[in-house]
């Protein structure tokens, strides 16, 4: 996460600061609503930047998390843990891949799935194998990570960087075909298939069908990085299946477990088998508690048709804010697919944050221009209704101020 522009420092003076805050402090919530401390009431249309897939306090989450907690939080994985291969079958259902590796974030899950694509060349005899990647991504803050997303700003003083990665811009086929012909080295392509904090900007299509097919004739590795946009965010479980493709790995994690932090790395075919024992670990990954998280969201999301409210309610908010803002000057595009939406501005607008929270609804402002939405999945056409009723005036008056020079 990008800290916020205009936010305050935090007034925790033994919290260490890296983030830039609003002078706000959560105490409880209910659905897609929470409360403050001081007894204001936000429509959250963050979700904990795409984190909380069901909402605050679901009744059907809460009764599972407190059992699970009265039984076992955590289990070395020096041994068993049963709840691990339940959640990894159902992953590999619903994804028609075949294995899972569990960790905690997707920071985790994107430097696992780095880790799985160079032994993969190493496999192949590749000394140095390199990582197709992409202007505008977001991977993570690790070094590796860190190395593989395009934004200058947070990869500021901690040079150097990892190298190996050869980059190119989003949509553009060409470039990665003439990279095919210039670098022998190339292992793997890592793109999100919907970049979050680089604004919110989807993988076309037919892109992301040229891509496997190129992968395919280069037996390299297609690896989708679903962090943000996956689990049902889109109205499918994964936003790549709008393309109808699969990738051959693929990490997870923000919404999978509703807020308790879980993590995944889930392979096909070409990569199940690139990591064995003492190749890689985490102390916390698969632990029950995490797992249970996993296993009762996605129960309660097929319970609850989640993916059809995705779908069906996003486009309601796209389609009235798209009405909202037609022919208003500065309004760039309302781009994005089912509850994961961005409205890019012409000019930087984070100071959109702190008004919208004043206003009553919670959001955040990616890639300096663009507000992006990624409410709870249970979102209701009403709640999509008070989002539009709220934010586009806030839209209107922001673009009616003179310009800062």
């Amino acid at each position: 996460m990008n800290a916020p522009e205009n936010a305050v420092t935090s007034p925790m003076p033994h919290v260490m600061n890296t983030y830039g805050r609003l002078p706000i402090a959560l105490s409880h919530g209910q659905g897609c609503w929470v409360w403050d401390t001081l007894g204001r009431k936000y429509l959250d249309g963050l979700g904990g930047i795409a984190v909380n897939t069901l909402g605050h306090a679901h009744p059907k989450l809460v009764p599972a998390l407190q059992d699970q907690v009265a039984k076992l939080i955590h289990s070395s994985n020096y041994y068993e843990v049963p709840l691990q291969e339940t959640l990894a079958a159902r992953l590999c259902d619903i994804s028609g891949l075949e294995s899972v590796f569990f960790c905690s974030t997707g920071l985790e899950a994107n430097e696992a799935a780095l880790k799985i694509a160079r032994k993969f060349g190493h496999d192949r005899g590749i000394e140095r194998p390199e990582i197709v990647v992409y202007e505008g991504a977001f991977h993570g803050r690790s070094i590796a990570t860190l190395s593989a997303t395009a934004n200058p700003k947070i990869q500021a003083g901690f040079g150097p960087l990892v190298e190996g990665f050869v980059r190119v811009p989003l949509n553009d086929l060409a470039a990665v075909q003439q990279v095919a012909r210039d670098n022998p080295n190339v292992v793997a392509v890592f793109l999100e298939t919907i970049q979050g904090e680089g604004g919110i900007n989807p993988s076309r299509w037919d892109y992301l069908q040229g891509l496997r097919e190129l992968c395919d004739q280069k037996q390299w590795l297609l690896m989708l990085d679903e962090v943000q946009c996956g689990l049902g965010r889109t109205g499918k479980w994964f936003a790549h299946q709008w393309a109808g493709i699969q990738p051959d790995v693929m990490p997870l994690a923000k919404g999978l477990g509703s807020g308790v932090p879980v993590g995944a790395v889930v392979t096909g075919p070409k990569a199940s088998k690139v990591l064995g024992p003492g190749n890689h670990g985490t102390t916390f990954g698969g632990n029950p508690l995490a797992m249970r998280a996993g296993v009762e969201t996605l129960r309660i999301m097929v319970e609850d048709g989640l993916l059809h409210n995705a779908a069906t309610v996003g486009a309601e908010l796209k389609s009235g804010l798209q009405r909202e803002l037609r022919g208003l000057d500065g309004v760039v595009e309302v781009r994005g697919q089912g509850l994961m939406l961005g409205i890019e501005l012409a000019r930087p607008c984070g100071v959109l944050l702190a008004r919208a929270a004043e206003a009553g609804l919670m959001l955040s402002v990616t890639a300096d221009k663009v507000i992006r939405l990624v409410p709870p999945l249970i979102l209701t056409s009403d709640e999509a209704a008070q989002i539009i009723t709220i934010l586009c005036p806030l839209i209107r008056d922001f673009l009616a101020e003179p310009a800062n020079p």
